[in-house]
């Protein structure tokens, strides 16, 4: 059992690394003071060929692993872009998976290359108003009309739909009172962003305002039947497929965001002195953070093993979720911890604490909750029954 990054490993994350120093502090403070989508950074990112790590070479990508893309991710955060960094990327990563899965190999070659080489930005929609984690429950339709489809209804908390061209379209294409199985009936599209169509109306957040949040209104969107991933009725079924990455990917963000936080506050914990010595020499300063680091390396690990397992194709669920759920509480913990070891200067935007706080707030939350990944690890692993 072998621990240690491999040498292409290695090398991804040095990469990664070397591309963020050149997004420094001043940057993104100034992304979360202005907003705005950091274009540049995602230009930097696509340039070496990063955007496409785990899409097949066939069609643009490096063709490596979750593993792989989860240091990516980890070095991102952790360079102290943050979730404001990780984002705007994060559905390059993992989002086009059920194409690369279920795709025809007419899809694979017309949707898989634009992404790999940034030339195309794609939001995920698929979260409702009113459904929430409840998916089955979604409420927009999707008729057929001959070759294509109609699709009206509402999304949303859908990132980077400002910028985007295409969006991957979760929507019900057969009434839920007509099948035999709430998941059945749901069908996935990866389809042009029609803003005469879709009114997209930002959501003003405390937090990562350079990656912007959005409700989407869809009125008689019409996509084509190409469009359509796979078998009409089947979306729910290869959504899931997208679902352990993502877990995998946010646990390294918060990971990399947590780390970032503890690393600042130790270097600050360094340097200022107080009552004559450095406040870091004090235990009241010095615990606090070792604990953190440690919560941290050991969210790591679980990040990393849940990557591991998807990789080799095994069932990585149980892990995906406990990694996304360590790491989440791992990273808010680091964050609160590194604003106390400022003190003061903690609430003040330019030592950067307090936004890596507010963003810590994104893995906690999305893309499913803390609560919800408690029951999952209950019924799923301890065979308690199901309690909703």
């Amino acid at each position: 059992m072998d621990f240690s990054l491999t040498a292409e490993q290695a090398a991804i994350r040095e990469a990664i690394l070397g591309i963020c120093r050149r997004f420094d502090d001043s940057y993104w403070l100034a992304k979360d003071k202005h907003g705005g989508f950091p274009e540049d950074f995602y230009q930097a990112i696509a340039q070496d060929g990063w955007l496409g790590i785990c899409i097949p070479e066939d069609y643009g990508g490096s063709g490596l692993g979750i593993s792989d893309a989860a240091i990516m991710m980890q070095a991102i955060g952790e360079s102290g872009a943050g979730m404001s960094g990780c984002s705007a990327v994060h559905m390059n990563i993992f989002g086009l998976n059920p194409v690369v899965v279920f795709g025809s190999e007419e899809q694979k070659r017309r949707m898989l290359p634009p992404i790999a080489g940034g030339k195309v930005k794609a939001c995920f929609a698929v979260t409702e108003p009113d459904a929430g984690l409840n998916t089955t429950q979604l409420k927009t339709r999707a008729e057929r009309r001959g070759d294509r489809y109609l699709v009206n209804g509402q999304k949303v908390w859908i990132s980077t739909a400002q910028v985007a061209d295409k969006l991957l379209l979760l929507a019900r294409t057969t009434p839920i009172d007509q099948v035999k199985r709430k998941s059945d009936g749901l069908s996935l599209f990866y389809t042009d962003l029609d803003r005469k169509r879709i009114a997209v109306r930002e959501i003003e957040k405390m937090g990562r305002h350079a990656v912007d949040s959005n409700e989407l209104f869809i009125e008689n969107l019409e996509v084509p039947v190409e469009d359509r991933i796979g078998e009409e009725g089947k979306g729910f079924e290869y959504i899931l497929h997208g679902m352990n990455p993502e877990r995998v990917l946010i646990a390294a963000e918060a990971v990399g965001l947590g780390l970032a936080a503890v690393t600042r506050a130790a270097e600050y914990a360094k340097t200022r002195i107080v009552f004559d010595r450095p406040i870091g020499q004090n235990q009241g300063i010095q615990h606090p953070l070792a604990k953190c680091w440690m919560e941290l390396e050991a969210a790591r690990l679980m990040t990393m093993n849940a990557a591991w397992q998807y990789d080799q194709g095994l069932q990585a669920g149980a892990a995906a979720n406990a990694a996304k759920y360590l790491a989440a509480e791992a990273a808010l913990e680091a964050c609160q911890t590194a604003i106390i070891t400022h003190g003061g200067f903690g609430y003040a935007r330019e030592y950067q604490v307090e936004r890596y706080l507010r963003e810590s707030f994104i893995p906690w939350i999305a893309p499913v909750s803390p609560h919800m990944i408690l029951s999952y690890i209950a019924e799923r692993v301890l065979g308690l029954p199901k309690s909703y």
